[in-house]
């Protein structure tokens, strides 16, 4: 089948941006204190966690902190940590993951952490 356009409906046609594709799981990006988080329950538990850095509870705030999955000399992965930080109430380092749907490569990473480096990853949901 074919369709016949004129050299201004086609210009028409080609010019239309195509709609921006939505998030796989539907998370919506949020702004907050100027950096742009991936979800608003990663907003929100940023949120709190300020809090409690006002409050004393937890020290040494780090964002989207990078840690490399080593297996036999050989980099397998690398793992993105939501948040990492000093909690004072526990006198542990936590990290701690916000999410909404737990997949089978995060859980592979998850026990990958645990194996490489002996750290044990949080979830919030």
């Amino acid at each position: 089948m074919n369709i016949h356009l004129t050299r201004e409906e086609g210009r028409q046609l080609l010019s239309q941006k195509k709609a921006k594709r939505g998030n796989k799981y539907n998370a919506k990006r949020v702004l907050l204190d100027g950096i742009c988080f991936d979800s608003k329950t990663e907003a929100s538990y940023y949120a709190a966690l300020k809090l409690r850095e006002r409050a004393g509870e937890v020290t040494d705030i780090e964002l989207q902190r990078w840690y490399d999955l080593i297996v036999n000399g050989v980099l397998v992965a690398r793992y993105r940590a939501d948040f990492v930080f000093f909690d004072r109430l526990y006198c542990a380092r936590r990290i701690v993951d916000t999410k909404g749907v737990i997949t089978r490569d995060f859980r592979m990473k998850q026990k990958l952490m645990k194996a490489c480096h002996g750290l044990e990853i949080e979830v919030v949901k």
